[in-house]
């Protein structure tokens, strides 16, 4: 099959992170967004947590007002990120999991059991006009699930893919390489847009965009770590050509 094109989403997160650790206002994750979309990247990811341990209520409006690409507004499924949405009105909500204690995302939304819970929220962010996507695990039964709770685009959660690359286990990164394929052809096929991220970085790129069902990739936490050492423009590119070199081995 012939591979749509692949798509950057660069996640600054840590940006915020970095700044809140002493406080102030430098970094600026916002100008690390207009830095990445400058390199490449073709949409800008942020995630608005309950504790606003890294993004803030005002950077999400900064970059709405601002950035010419699409924003993709990472939250929890709550009351209270459903009426920021509706006000900021980003291009995309990627709904994910989030507990309070977690040092960053753990696994994916279970949007089986909770579908009572998520129905109502993807109609209200679908009814004006908002993209929605769900953060969820590479298994079939789950890209069945999305599609019966009306949503047109799942993220596969790539961190267990991600934790066997850096342990060096072949037989688990084989392993979690195939659940991400068959989830993402069933994906596909049955009408879901699919993504994918999560723990992503240069040494293990390269095989998820070979995916050819994948039209986006969301990428944060590796892009700022290199960015320490290369600076954020040159990661980006990097990345984008470690995508590019994956992408290069699909069949057109």
């Amino acid at each position: 099959m012939k591979a749509p094109p692949l798509r950057l989403g660069v996640n600054i997160d840590h940006v915020a992170t970095v700044r809140n650790a002493r406080g102030g206002i430098h970094p600026d994750p916002v100008r690390a967004a207009h830095l990445a979309v400058l390199a490449g990247a073709d949409g800008i990811t942020a995630h608005l947590r309950e504790d606003r341990r890294h993004i803030r209520d005002q950077d999400m409006e900064r970059l709405k007002g601002e950035l010419f690409v699409p924003l993709n507004f990472e939250m929890a499924a709550t009351p209270e990120m459903i009426e920021i949405a509706m006000r900021i009105h980003p291009h995309a909500c990627c709904l994910v999991p989030e507990k309070r204690e977690e040092r960053t995302t753990e696994g994916g939304l279970d949007i089986i059991g909770g579908a009572s819970h998520l129905r109502p929220m993807i109609q209200e962010l679908k009814d004006q006009g908002i993209r929605v996507s769900l953060f969820v695990e590479p298994e079939i039964q789950v890209m069945e699930a999305a599609r019966e709770l009306g949503a047109p685009v799942v993220e596969l959660h790539t961190g267990t893919y991600c934790e066997a690359v850096a342990e060096g286990d072949e037989a688990r990164v084989s392993h979690e390489l195939e659940r991400l394929r068959r989830a993402a052809a069933h994906g596909a096929g049955i009408g879901l847009e699919i993504h994918a991220g999560h723990g992503l970085a240069l040494d293990s790129v390269r095989p998820v965009a070979a995916i050819p069902q994948i039209a986006e990739l969301n990428i944060g936490h590796s892009l700022i770590g290199e960015a320490i050492f290369t600076g954020l423009d040159e990661a980006v590119r990097a990345m984008r050509a470690a995508m590019d070199e994956g992408r290069a081995q699909v069949a057109a």
